[in-house]
Parts: C-alpha cells; sequence; structure tokens
C-alpha cells in the first residue's frame, strides 16, 4: 500500500471502515469520494454530508443508495440535475413497499414528501420515470399517484392510467370529465378492469382513439344501453367496427345492427363467431338476409351485391348459423397462419393485398408476424398513433417504407401525420422507444 506519511492512498481505502470511509469523503477526487456514496456499509451521517457534495456523480450516487437518510433524500428531490433526481424517483419508488408499518411516522412522512416533491418535478424525464416506479404499487401514495395522472404529458399520466390500482371509479370519472391529454383517455381504457361507469364516462367523451381501445378491450365493462349509444354513431366511426364485431357477448340486438353497416370482410368475421347464443344468431342470419335483398355492401365501398359476393351468403347459406364447418373461403387468420408456416407471408404479398383493398388480410398478416392476438393489433390500429402503429410493423420485421403505407392505408393517419422514413429507408425511432410504444398496449418483447 501507497502511503503519504502515516495516511493510505484514498483510492485504496476501504469505505466499510469509518476512519477511512471519512478520509475518503475529504478526498479531491470525486471518483474517490463517489466510492463511498455507493457503499451500503457507509454511514448515514457520511451519505448525509455527501448529498451536498459538488460532483454531480457523487450525488447521483447518493440517490441511488438505499442507506441514504431520508432527510438528505428530500434534499436531492430538488437537486439541480436531472439525472440525481431521475435516480432519486427510482430509489424511493423502489423502497416503498418495504417500509413497515412500525417505521418511525417522520420517516414515512419524509419519504412521501419526497415522492410529493418528485411528482411535481420540472423535468418531465424525471417524473415519468415515478410513473413508471409507481404504476402498479398496490401501497403507492394515493395523492402521488393522482397528480400523476393529471399530469399534462401522456409519457407521464399513461403508465399510472393504465396499471394503478390506487385509482378509483371517481378518480377516472373526474379525469374523464376534466377533459385529460389527448391518449390518456386511451390509457384508461385499456386497463385490466374497466368498470360500467368509467366505461360511459369514455363512451361520452368523443374521443374515437379511446373508444377503439375500449371496444378492444375484452375485460371492459360496457353495459347495453352504453353499446346502443355507441353503436348509433358506430357506422361514422369505422375504426370501432373491428373491435366491436369481436366484442365478447354482444347482444342480439347489436348483432342485427353491426350486420347492418360493417364491411364485408367484418362480416363475414362475425358470421365465423362460434360464441353467439341462438338469439344472436338469428339476429345475424336476419340481418344478413336484409343486408343482400336490398343490395347493400356495408362501408367497403362496395355497390350492390357486393355482400353477397365476398361474404357468400347464398339463399342456402342464410338458414346457416354462426360456426357451420363448411366455409366456403378461408378466413384471413387462417390464411395468414398457413402462408407464414409455408414462408410465404412476405412484405410482397403483404403490399399486394394492400394494393387490392384487403384490409381484413392485412391485419391478419400483421398479427401473425407479430405473434400477436387481433384485438391488440386492432387496439393499436385504432389508435391512430403514428408512432405505435409504425412500431408494430417495426415489430413485424418489415420495412419502414410498408410502416408508412400501413399508417396511410390502414390506421388513416393523415399524411402530414404519418411517420416518414430517416435517411429515405431507416425507422425514425429508436428500438427501445419502439418497445415503450408497444408495451404501452402490454405487449411483451418477442423471445
Amino acid at each position: 500500500m501507497t502511503v503519504r506519511g502515516d495516511r493510505a492512498e484514498p483510492q485504496l481505502l476501504d469505505p466499510a471502515d469509518y476512519e477511512a470511509a471519512k478520509q475518503m469523503a475529504r478526498s479531491t477526487d470525486p471518483a474517490v469520494r463517489r466510492r463511498v456514496a455507493a457503499s451500503p456499509e457507509t454511514r448515514p451521517e457520511l451519505l448525509y454530508f455527501l448529498a451536498a457534495d459538488t460532483a454531480a456523480e457523487v450525488r447521483e450516487a447518493i440517490a441511488t443508495n438505499a442507506g441514504t437518510p431520508r432527510q438528505a433524500d428530500l434534499m436531492l428531490a430538488t437537486d439541480r440535475e436531472v439525472a440525481v433526481r431521475g435516480a432519486l424517483a427510482q430509489k424511493v419508488a423502489r423502497l416503498l413497499p418495504d417500509l413497515s408499518a412500525d417505521q418511525a411516522s417522520q420517516i414515512e412522512r419524509l419519504t412521501l414528501e419526497c415522492l410529493e416533491a418528485l411528482a411535481r418535478d420540472q423535468a418531465t424525464e424525471v417524473r415519468g420515470i415515478l410513473s413508471e416506479a409507481l404504476k402498479e404499487l398496490p401501497g403507492a401514495p394515493h395523492g402521488v399517484i393522482n397528480t400523476l395522472a393529471r399530469d399534462v404529458e401522456l409519457s407521464v399520466c399513461a403508465p399510472v392510467l393504465q396499471f394503478s390500482p390506487i385509482l378509483t371509479d371517481e378518480d377516472l370519472a373526474d379525469i374523464i370529465m376534466r377533459g385529460p391529454v389527448a391518449g390518456a383517455l386511451s390509457a384508461i381504457a385499456g386497463r385490466k378492469t374497466v368498470s360500467a361507469s368509467v366505461a360511459e364516462a369514455i363512451a361520452r367523451s368523443d374521443d374515437e382513439a379511446a373508444m377503439t381501445a375500449l371496444l378492444a378491450n375484452p375485460s371492459a365493462q360496457i353495459r347495453e344501453e352504453t353499446l346502443d349509444r355507441i353503436l348509433d354513431q358506430a357506422p361514422r366511426h369505422e375504426p370501432w367496427h373491428a373491435p366491436l364485431v369481436r366484442r365478447p357477448r354482444l347482444p342480439a340486438r347489436a348483432v342485427a345492427r353491426l350486420a347492418s353497416f360493417v364491411a364485408d370482410n367484418l362480416l363475414k368475421v362475425l358470421r365465423e363467431r362460434t360464441d353467439l347464443d341462438p338469439a344472436a344468431a338469428r339476429a345475424l342470419a336476419e340481418g344478413v338476409r336484409a343486408r343482400v335483398n336490398r343490395g347493400a355492401g356495408g362501408n367497403g365501398g362496395g355497390g350492390p351485391g357486393v355482400a353477397r359476393g365476398l361474404v357468400d351468403f347464398g339463399e342456402e347459406e342464410l338458414g346457416h348459423l354462426p360456426g357451420d364447418k363448411d366455409k366456403a373461403a378461408e378466413r384471413p387468420s387462417d390464411k395468414a397462419a398457413r402462408l407464414n408456416k409455408e414462408g410465404k407471408l412476405t412484405e410482397k404479398l403483404l403490399e399486394g393485398a394492400l394494393a387490392e383493398g384487403d384490409r381484413a388480410f392485412v391485419l391478419a398478416g400483421l398479427g401473425e408476424l407479430a405473434q400477436l392476438p387481433m384485438p391488440i393489433i386492432d387496439r393499436i390500429i385504432g389508435t391512430h398513433a403514428p408512432r405505435a402503429v409504425t412500431s408494430l410493423v417495426w415489430r413485424c420485421g418489415l420495412s419502414m417504407r410498408f410502416a408508412r403505407q400501413v399508417q396511410l392505408r390502414i390506421a388513416q393517419i393523415p399524411p402530414k401525420t404519418a411517420l416518414m422514413a430517416r435517411e429515405g429507408v431507416l425507422y425514425p425511432m429508436s428500438d427501445d422507444e419502439m418497445r415503450w410504444q408497444l408495451a404501452f398496449f402490454g405487449v411483451e418483447e418477442k423471445v
């Protein structure tokens, strides 16, 4: 060991030794002070002392250290460096579940004050870190979660709006009533459980993307009268049609109304459902018969006779109930699965389907390549969000050029809003950002 007088060089000392740690804390080398700040064995008084260090890297180590006293944490909650406050947000949120009921109220109060300060932080990044850390925590403070849920930045409010078990139906209804930031209602609509009252509030919001997400959420409780009101508006909102057709437990009246206006490819999906009760099945058969008789082509842009041609409802077919085994044509999902297994589900094939207007097959192809169920595909497309739709195509392993076409022709995103390729061919977002976009819909990374 190198010595200077009777003192060892600070970088060679052990921070677990109190006297050595004191010497290291006074070192002129910030790397040495950082070793003390990061050590789990450093005494609280030294950690508090280093919380005011001039070097941001030292203060960040203090913010990360689980042994830092709460008084120091509270001081760091207003630190001038975003990285320090972000590290603190992650640490405090991680420690929160470990606070036992018999801990001193002083410590609990300081922890809460620290969280409240971070929830009001001027940096979106810090508030976002806190929101992600607290979003699924059952013991998170209600006031802090409420503050984050009402944030003006979607990246902050969305995680808690979609996942936090702390938010009550009253909280959510109030947030909806006050008109939150764009995209916030879609986050609420995607919650694991959406009560009938919250679904009703979303239905009254006139937010097309949120309604699409709500209808695509199989766990959302939608009263029959709410569904009737949605169906009144549905003919004018094409993105709602696919999730409506796939809604579980559709009542007979809703099935009959859907049969009167959805596009032919969705009419086939409705007919192929095997879970409709007999009343709903009869309502569907009657609705199709009426549609064929009047020569309607649905919303798919067809003319007279299109319903009969594409859906292949002959007179003998009209008496059949949904779920019959003798299908006249291969379902888009089955076709996509077969072609993918054969190695033929290529971008060129999907481009051809896109050019022919075969929206159902393109969506089925995206679902097959992305390894995602159709309700999630419908939710992503239904948001009309350029970044989300682009991220979906990226997950499929397809080109950014094709992603732009999907934005324009499938998700119906205006050209001025749709994302452009970077340098002509590259995706304009990083892989991590696209993974984050998909995680918002509950999509996990491919294994």
